[in-house]
């Protein structure tokens, strides 16, 4: 079995660590140069705020709705990552760094993985403060896939696990298979030509 672990919109909860008043407020991150938001809490997805969008487009919306804005602190996240990346070699037989805030999890002979998937989640929020979610299935992308149900949806306390025919078929049925590995949109492509970094 792999796990897939992923930290909730990372580069603002990195922010929020060091500034627990930015908690429960809408809270953006921007790009090299500050030219694109990169990184959106879950208030400001509310407000309509979009992935990579070009700053200037909603600079209106920040006024508006009093939204904090952050420069990248790629030293800081980098070390959030570091920190996590250390608690998670601790915890499993191997880790495959994803991404900054990713990585596959080799659950190979774990008993019960629910157990270890609730203490992994809750090892990495007590280490770093950080919220994360964990999903867990056979494959790599099915993995993936859990780990969306695992953030999206609050029964879940932030492991899912995909480990029967039933549950495989449930999950595929329920999601666009555009949302697993990240848009590739014209728009977001186009985004990226112009220079902004974008993470997916």
């Amino acid at each position: 079995m792999y796990g897939l672990i992923d930290c909730n919109n990372f580069y603002v909860s990195c922010e929020r660590v060091f500034n627990p008043s930015l908690n429960g407020k809408p809270v953006v991150v921007l790009s090299n140069n500050d030219g694109c938001v990169v990184s959106r809490s879950e208030e400001a997805k509310a407000l309509g705020i979009k992935m990579a969008v070009p700053f200037y487009q909603v600079q209106k919306e920040v006024t508006k709705y009093d939204i904090k804005v952050f420069s990248s602190n790629y030293a800081l996240y980098g070390d959030m990552s570091s920190r996590i990346m250390a608690i998670l070699a601790e915890s499993v037989p191997d880790i495959e760094v994803y991404s900054i805030d990713e990585a596959f999890l080799d659950l190979s002979g774990i008993p019960d993985l629910m157990a270890l998937g609730t203490d992994i989640v809750r090892k990495v929020m007590k280490g770093t403060g950080i919220p994360v979610g964990l999903g867990i299935a056979p494959t790599k992308t099915l993995a993936k896939i859990a780990n969306r149900y695992a953030k999206k949806y609050a029964g879940y306390n932030r492991v899912c696990i995909i480990d029967t025919e039933e549950k495989r078929i449930k999950a595929l049925q329920k999601l666009d298979i555009g949302d697993v590995w990240g848009d590739r949109s014209p728009a977001k492509t186009e985004v990226k030509r112009s220079g902004c970094i974008i993470r997916l």
